[in-house]
């Protein structure tokens, strides 16, 4: 395989993913939000309560572009926002019922993917996998 094929294989595999987890999370319960507007819901979701700084850092946006998306899910119904009390400068985001629904079946989707992609590998394929998954994350955490 050359670098050619290499690079058309990553493309394919991103573009891939992207379109599976649309179509297996955008449902009919969920067809209100885009799947950007559920990546945020999952950032929010990973912890109780956190502040827009830290989550528009996790996704590499601005606090700005994360303020348009954040409002939307208010009018939606799927995050809350509250002010700092020491701080009313700080603004701390959490999931109402309806984004921890959301937030669950998003990480459902992420589960089953993951045991269908492992299911067929012995430990040591399984093993090189992972190891080959940490240096893209790694290699692209570096470029933030």
């Amino acid at each position: 395989m050359n670098k050619d094929q290499l690079n058309d294989m990553v493309v394919d595999l991103f573009h891939g993913i992207a379109y599976e987890e649309e179509k297996a999370v955008i449902t009919k319960e969920f067809r209100d939000i885009s799947n950007k507007e559920l990546h945020i819901i999952d950032a929010i979701g990973k912890k109780q309560s956190r502040n827009m700084s830290a989550i528009a850092k996790e996704l590499n946006i601005t606090v700005g572009t994360l303020t348009i998306a954040v409002n939307h899910l208010l009018k939606k119904g799927y995050v809350r926002r509250k002010r700092g009390e020491k701080d009313r400068r700080v603004v701390y985001l959490s999931l109402s019922e309806k984004g921890k629904k959301a937030y669950r079946h998003h990480r459902e989707f992420h589960h089953k993917m993951i045991e269908g992609l492992l299911e067929p590998l012995d430990e040591d394929e399984e093993k090189m996998l992972i190891h080959v998954m940490q240096y893209f994350h790694d290699y692209f955490k570096s470029k933030k």
